[in-house]
């Protein structure tokens, strides 16, 4: 019976952290932000009629923003499951009152030059500008302080300390000559308009990439073995003979109870490449040049991977600024956010921004999404060649519905042939090291990365990463470490580095002194929860960060946005969505000082809790409209017409 007991309580507290019982409260009565509700369920909620006896009074507390409810109907619980998608800009700038960028950074002395754009709409008056600039959100400019000179000039919303009143910007002569003299900008991997034009009217010089890309076409099919894949893992090696035979028609097999497989044939005629068996010796026909272009291994850029930390890829929180923070905090390797190979290989400025590193990124990658050779190795091509890159990742485990429909991310996994391609011809025309980046598989419980480590191993992967999850699992469930460390042994010599659920040093530690085939690990969302991880980590202690501390870091965070997207409207605004963005992950901390057991588990949600102090109280907050409230108090009050939809509709309550 004692038994039995604990089993039951363990399974009651299974995904629940265990607050010490002076910081839980239990009165809470949720709140509802509606200025964090996208139309659709403002409407559902103005319209709907409540069930009676399942819905009590509704009261408007302060100025209308939130709406208490005891007790909610069913169906509008219903109603806020799930994700806000497509979500839109939280702000947009009017162009009618935007400075032209000829005026903005205009000295004493300096005769402004004319607007040579005749469609230009921006206003050209400085005097008319002056009288209904914004007010200022602070009296001291960053920028103004690092540089000696704010390139935003009029337009900043912290100008006071370098506008004169009849709108000249101010300089610091010694700061800027000391800025102005580095041999490095601090942001570096900025595309050029030279670069830009030469990508979109398609004269950028690519004769490398096309070589080994038609070299690869003509590889004889002869020479190759085929197989079809399923995700299931089940692989069927076919002679040469059958291969040959059925040349005309080749396909791979998907089978799936993914309903958004179906059974899906692929024609490799029209993107699918076969690569050469490089385990057979034997050679029939002419002799290919493959020897002349393929760069030897000897003459590749070498990455020592051993006893890093390396941070994740991560879409929209992993900029620049927020990279800078994880610098400081001790990580080893970073990386951009994933970027889109047809975008870039098409000059839109939007994707090469992802490019950009810091100078204090010593180690920094560029990671690649795309479904065939032919534009990731053109892509690849290009920013070796012009951009400060260390290493590139093929990104293999992106689960988002559009990227894999068009066989990205994921949907490379069942696309065997067009994933060798990719790898054999983008580690061809590269000099730097070639990384990949992988989830265990598709379909829960069905795992096949097993089967592709010795391609990876094989074609000359640097490092390999294995997320332990599949497609399916999305960020669910535990990360299966006992399926990543039988992946590594596949993979050796190659270094195979696992992700998934570290939190703490004691999460490091566990993997790295229970799995000894892993040669390392990479932190994702762990780093968004807490970026002083890998402190810990390093020092080998738990950190119970105070409130201010934690605070200290977002000030410090708000200054490298306002440096890297700019102090004006556009850019405080930017900074503000992005500061957003992560407090929904840096709110899920759970401070060392309040929990019976630490340290935190990733996947554990606490009760309602109040913190130490009432600013770790707010940041603990999983309400949309606190988030707004701390970044006010760093950016000033949100503009007229600001409005950030969260990515899950529950963080509209409270």
């Amino acid at each position: 019976m004692a038994d039995q007991s604990v089993s039951v309580e363990s399974a009651e507290e299974k995904g629940v952290a265990r607050i010490k019982p002076e910081f839980i409260v239990t009165d809470h009565v949720p709140l509802l932000a509606e200025n964090c509700l996208a139309q659709a369920d403002k409407e559902t909620f103005v319209n709907e009629t409540a069930v009676a006896g399942e819905t009590e009074e509704i009261k408007t507390e302060g100025n209308g923003e939130c709406v208490e409810k005891k007790r909610l109907s069913k169906s509008e619980k219903k109603k806020l499951r799930g994700q806000n998608k497509a979500r839109p800009p939280p702000y947009k700038v009017n162009k009618e009152v935007i400075l032209c960028h000829t005026l903005v950074d205009l000295l004493e002395g300096e005769t402004a030059e004319p607007c040579r754009n005749q469609r230009c709409t921006n206003m050209h008056d400085v005097k008319a500008f002056m009288a209904i600039r914004p007010p200022d959100i602070g009296a001291t400019c960053h920028n103004f302080n690092v540089r000696g000179r704010c390139p935003r000039g009029l337009t900043c919303r912290f100008g006071s300390i370098h506008i004169t009143e009849d709108g000249f910007n101010k300089i610091n002569k010694e700061a800027w000559e000391k800025f102005s003299a580095r041999s490095n900008p601090p942001t570096m991997n900025i595309l050029t308009k030279e670069l830009q034009t030469a990508l979109r009217k398609r004269t950028y010089d690519l004769t490398k990439s096309e070589k080994i890309l038609e070299a690869s076409k003509k590889t004889p099919q002869s020479q190759t073995k085929g197989t079809k894949r399923t995700v299931e893992g089940e692989v069927k090696i076919e002679t040469k003979a059958e291969v040959v035979l059925k040349s005309e028609a080749v396909s791979d097999v998907v089978e799936t109870n993914d309903p958004l497989l179906v059974k899906k044939e692929i024609d490799d005629s029209s993107v699918d490449v076969e690569m050469k068996d490089t385990s057979t010796s034997d050679r029939i026909g002419p002799v290919s040049d493959e020897d002349l272009i393929k760069i030897k291994p000897a003459e590749k850029k070498k990455i020592d991977w051993k006893g890093k930390l390396l941070m994740s890829p991560l879409t929209t929180v992993g900029n620049l600024p927020f990279r800078r923070i994880c610098k400081e905090f001790g990580v080893d390797v970073t990386c951009g956010e994933m970027a889109m190979a047809t975008s870039i290989i098409q000059g839109f400025p939007q994707e090469w921004a992802l490019v950009k590193k810091h100078e204090s990124e010593d180690i920094f990658g560029v990671q690649l999404c795309g479904n065939n050779p032919y534009t990731m190795t053109k892509c690849a091509q290009v920013l070796q060649e012009t951009m400060e890159v260390d290493f590139i990742d093929i990104n293999m485990g992106c689960p988002i519905d559009l990227v894999y429909r068009e066989g990205g991310g994921t949907g490379l996994l069942r696309r065997e042939r067009v994933l060798q391609s990719i790898i054999d011809s983008m580690n061809k025309v590269m000099t730097i090291p070639l990384t990949v980046k992988t989830r265990t598989g598709i379909v829960m419980g069905k795992n096949i990365a097993h089967n592709f480590v010795p391609y990876f191993r094989d074609l000359g992967a640097s490092l390999i990463t294995i997320h332990g999850r599949s497609r399916e699992q999305r960020y669910t469930r535990s990360a299966d470490w006992n399926y990543v460390d039988e992946c590594a042994k596949i993979a050796h010599p190659v270094p195979l580095f696992g992700n998934g659920d570290i939190l703490s040093y004691d999460d490091y530690k566990h993997v790295t002194e229970t799995y000894k085939n892993i040669s390392g690990v990479m932190i994702g969302r762990g780093a968004l929860i807490k970026p002083w991880i890998f402190t810990e980590i390093k020092e080998q202690r738990l950190w119970d960060i105070s409130s201010q501390e934690r605070f200290d870091i977002l000030k410090k965070y708000v200054n490298y946005g306002l440096e890297h997207w700019g102090s004006d409207t556009k850019g405080v605004e930017n900074t503000r969505r992005f500061l957003l963005e992560w407090l929904s992950f840096l709110h899920r901390y759970i401070p060392v000082g309040i929990l019976e057991q630490p340290p935190q588990k990733i996947n554990e949600r606490p009760p309602v809790f109040r913190g130490r102090d009432e600013l770790e109280t707010l940041m603990a907050s999983p309400n949309c409209a606190h988030w707004i409230e701390i970044s006010e108090m760093l950016l000033g009050p949100v503009p007229e017409g600001f409005h950030f939809l969260p990515k899950h509709k529950a963080n509209s309550w409270k």
